[in-house]
């Protein structure tokens, strides 16, 4: 049995990772944990992240551990940031990923966080994973009517994960735009039992990579 402890900042998150990621990891004998930043998620800053990270690395040393955290809105103190604006939006997100798992392994050089710790930020926020097939999404919340709006947000972009990270255009935003009544816990994780992890992967590339990550796990 391999354990992995997955840092989310917010309840969509933590459903997402213990109902629906969980369940494709389950039959390698991964099992997937999500931990609430601070035990009440909230804003996202290193401090914080960095905290709970070191908790789990050093409370449970047969374990690894990984974060779910949204580059849009991501909190103060990341190492890496701020990031130069040449460089596409991927790049800097795995720039600050690799600057995030060099501070911790260097803080922790008994601990094997070298091959214990997998972090992963998410390109931009949760909801651009939804955009992965839009019609799915829209019968996913009972919202049908919408799929044309949702399919006309993802031909705008080369991919879900493209959706971009401006304060009134982001996905949430996007989404809430199009249906006010949009819950993240509750509808977020319809949305993402409907549209599937296979879809994801094949749309998402640094979803897919860093599903990847874990599914190697198994073959360690």
């Amino acid at each position: 049995m391999i354990r992995v402890y997955v840092v989310v900042e917010g309840q969509t998150e933590e459903s997402f990772v213990g109902n629906v990621l969980a369940a494709v990891l389950w039959p390698l004998q991964i099992y997937l944990t999500p931990i609430l930043l601070g035990h009440k998620g909230g804003n996202p800053n290193y401090a914080r992240v960095r905290k709970d990270i070191m908790t789990l690395l050093k409370q449970d040393r047969t374990a690894y551990c990984s974060t779910m955290i949204d580059f849009y809105g991501l909190g103060k103190g990341f190492p890496g940031m701020p990031q130069p604006e040449s460089l596409s939006n991927v790049e800097k997100v795995k720039n600050i990923e690799q600057a995030v798992r060099a501070d911790v392994v260097a803080a922790l050089p008994d601990g094997r966080a070298d091959a214990r710790f997998l972090p992963y930020l998410q390109l931009h926020e949760y909801e651009g994973l939804l955009f992965s097939d839009p019609e799915a999404f829209a019968s996913g919340i009972g919202q049908q009517h919408l799929v044309g709006r949702f399919q006309a947000i993802r031909n705008a972009f080369p991919t879900p994960e493209d959706i971009d990270d401006d304060p009134i255009a982001a996905p949430s935003k996007r989404i809430l735009d199009a249906y006010g009544a949009y819950s993240k816990p509750i509808d977020g994780l319809r949305a993402a039992q409907a549209v599937g992890i296979d879809k994801m992967r094949e749309q998402c590339p640094h979803f897919r990579e860093w599903l990847g990550q874990l599914e190697a796990l198994a073959r360690n």
